[in-house]
């Protein structure tokens, strides 16, 4: 299958380890990205998982993956997505095969913060969620 990707980079004015705690943090994620509620089991083969919304028990939207890779403060990819939308449903196409991997390079100042969406089917059906999570990356690191 034939896919596509999008990545986004930000230079950050705050440690490589900082950087690192707002990718796998809860108290840090629940802050910058705003999810309502968010779980990491940072480990190798670990859980990542946040939900968005007002009613705890029935949630707007989550986002769980499977950390695939793990390498404080440099490296974080996580694979095997599920994702669900109360309004939207399902994704229309199997998340399993999208991957999120952010890379920290630190430098003088800071560090910069990369970011790359892999495994988009490139058919139509994937074009709208496609577009959403381009635009949801840029204001995010905006």
């Amino acid at each position: 299958m034939t896919t596509r990707s999008h990545r986004r980079s930000i230079a950050l004015p705050i440690p490589a380890e900082r950087a690192f705690a707002l990718l796998i943090e809860p108290s840090a994620i629940r802050a910058w990205w705003g999810a309502s509620r968010v779980i990491v089991d940072a480990r190798p083969h670990g859980d990542w998982v946040a939900a968005w919304g007002a009613d705890e028990d029935r949630p707007d939207y989550v986002t769980a993956a499977t950390i695939e890779a793990i390498e404080a403060p440099r490296r974080l990819r996580l694979g095997a997505f599920r994702y669900f939308a109360r309004k939207e449903g399902e994704l229309p196409f199997d998340g399993r095969s999208l991957a999120t991997e952010f890379v920290i390079a630190p430098h003088a100042g800071g560090c910069t913060l990369s970011v790359e969406q892999s495994g988009f089917p490139t058919d139509a059906k994937a074009d709208a969620f496609f577009a959403a999570c381009e635009v949801g990356w840029r204001n995010t690191l905006d």
